[in-house]
């Protein structure tokens, strides 16, 4: 049955390519790039005064929809782009490879298509934009498409049926983001494990975000319906004996898994000590469930100063932010990343992510910018940025800090130039990283716990004219290693703290 939110229409949901403008594509012929499957008021866990890095002007004025030049025979064009966009963003990169390649091919052909969207002149931006050339956030159109995305699907999505538990996290956590209330929800809650679909075998990645998704929900009844004691055992059957964890019973072994199990240990207040039938974990001589963990990520960063799925594979975005969340969730960011990490090499790696004019990141070496990296590897920065700033201090934002890491200019930017639809919905999954600044304290809603400092963090919003965007643009801030609001983890992780597990 359709949930029905007072004061808002819903529609039944529609998918068909016909309904939205066309996205940034790739030219035919090349495997589509990969994807892996990211408010509430802050409720006294963020009060802090907005950070305050040097300042700039401030860019807060409406201006005009177009900018029409004129050629010699009249004809009006557009091609010069909205007051306000430094030429970073108007124009290609000055230094180009001579060599021509697929790949650079694809590069530039991708780098023409944004730049008309960052320029502010396709067709589909109808505006407001604001005084530094940026269009604004498309709120409602996207709290009407994700509640859409909760309703009944077409049934040429059969095929995503062993995701659905991924749909409904990411669902819950975009309207989160944009300030609607997940709790309505309660009254839908599923009834069941947590695989990828009704009668399919229990997966680490499903788990994790049923777990997000309940937590989002929130509430006693959401809560209890984790069976926490037979999650603890199936965690110490996927436990490995060289620390990692596989994603499922007999499945592939990877940095998800880590980060996944991390996860779920951490919220649930998960036992540590491994289960009676955790063998394999058991006969390599480990005794808890996080020993050897942080040891398998470390083997997992590349040649390149990436970090990869498994040891000696390609280094990839999705994965740098698993190993680094999973890192600072196991203990102290400033102590685990440098000990298990080489921090120069994965910065030289995760810059290059980053690309002029788009402003978006890529997930791989020679790969073209995707929105969905915008959260795997926008969410790496803050956790590096802990890690180098170092010890915290009890309240407030640090001091001093190490500053920006990325360019968050660029950043929102390509988010709302070149991946929003006017029909609702992104062309793919924006991040939160430019819009608050992420820290820790020495204050945590779980002291004494193993995993104290994981609830540690804080955030404040970035200030005002340090950002492009309006403030009416600003989004929730969520937990940057759970990614979901602060008081959602906090919630789950005393609630199940109040019930421990009887092992």
């Amino acid at each position: 049955m359709p949930l029905t939110i007072a004061g808002r229409h819903r529609r039944r949901v529609r998918f068909p390519a016909a309904n939205l403008l066309p996205a940034i594509t790739s030219t035919p012929g090349i495997a589509a790039q990969e994807k892996h499957h990211q408010q509430q008021p802050q409720l006294g866990l963020q009060d802090h005064p907005p950070f305050q890095p040097p300042s700039k002007s401030s860019k807060s004025a409406k201006v005009g929809k177009s900018q029409k030049s004129t050629t010699s025979s009249g004809m009006a064009t557009q091609h010069e782009p909205r007051p306000g966009i430094p030429s970073l963003f108007t124009q290609p990169p000055p230094i180009r490879d001579p060599l021509t390649t697929e790949t650079i091919q694809l590069q530039e052909t991708t780098l023409e298509k944004c730049l008309t969207f960052l320029k502010g002149l396709h067709p589909s931006q109808t505006g407001p934009f604001n005084a530094a050339g940026v269009p604004a956030l498309l709120r409602e159109d996207h709290v009407a498409y994700l509640y859409e995305s909760l309703e009944d699907y077409p049934a040429g999505f059969v095929a995503m049926d062993a995701s659905r538990p991924w749909m409904v996290y990411w669902a819950l956590a975009g309207l989160t983001l944009l300030g609607e209330n997940p709790t309505h929800f309660r009254e839908r809650m599923p009834l069941g494990g947590f695989g990828g679909g009704h009668g399919q075998t229990s997966h680490l990645a499903s788990s994790y975000a049923a777990v997000l998704a309940l937590a989002m929900v929130g509430g006693t009844e959401a809560f209890a319906l984790i069976d926490r004691e037979a999650m603890w055992r199936w965690l110490g059957r996927l436990k490995q004996a060289d620390g990692g964890f596989s994603v499922t019973e007999g499945g592939e072994e990877d940095v998800r898994g880590a980060y996944c199990a991390s996860t779920i240990i951490a919220l649930l207040d998960i036992p540590l000590a491994l289960p009676s039938d955790a063998k394999k974990a058991r006969d390599a001589g480990f005794e808890t469930l996080t020993e050897g963990v942080a040891e398998y990520l470390s083997r997992c960063q590349s040649f390149e100063g990436g970090i990869s799925g498994s040891p000696g594979v390609e280094a990839h975005g999705a994965y740098a932010f698993c190993a680094l969340a999973c890192l600072s969730i196991l203990g102290a960011p400033e102590e685990t990343i440098p000990k298990h990490m080489n921090i120069p090499l994965l910065l030289s790696w995760l810059s290059a992510r980053q690309y002029a004019p788009e402003g978006g990141f890529s997930g791989r070496t020679n790969k073209l910018v995707d929105g969905c990296y915008s959260h795997w590897v926008g969410g790496c920065w803050p956790l590096l940025q802990s890690a180098l700033d170092g010890k915290p201090q009890t309240t407030g934002v640090p001091s001093e800090t190490v500053g920006s890491l990325f360019s968050r200019e660029g950043l929102d930017r390509y988010i709302l130039g070149c991946c929003q639809t006017p029909t609702g919905g992104l062309r793919d999954k924006p991040g939160n990283a430019t819009q608050h600044y992420h820290y820790r304290t020495n204050v945590s809603v779980s002291p004494g716990s193993a995993f104290e400092s994981a609830f540690s963090w804080r955030s404040s919003p970035m200030a005002a004219e340090e950002e492009v965007y309006e403030p009416a643009d600003r989004l929730v801030a969520f937990h940057p290693l759970f990614v979901i609001p602060y008081q959602a983890a906090a919630n789950l992780r005393l609630w199940c703290e109040s019930h421990p597990i009887s092992v």
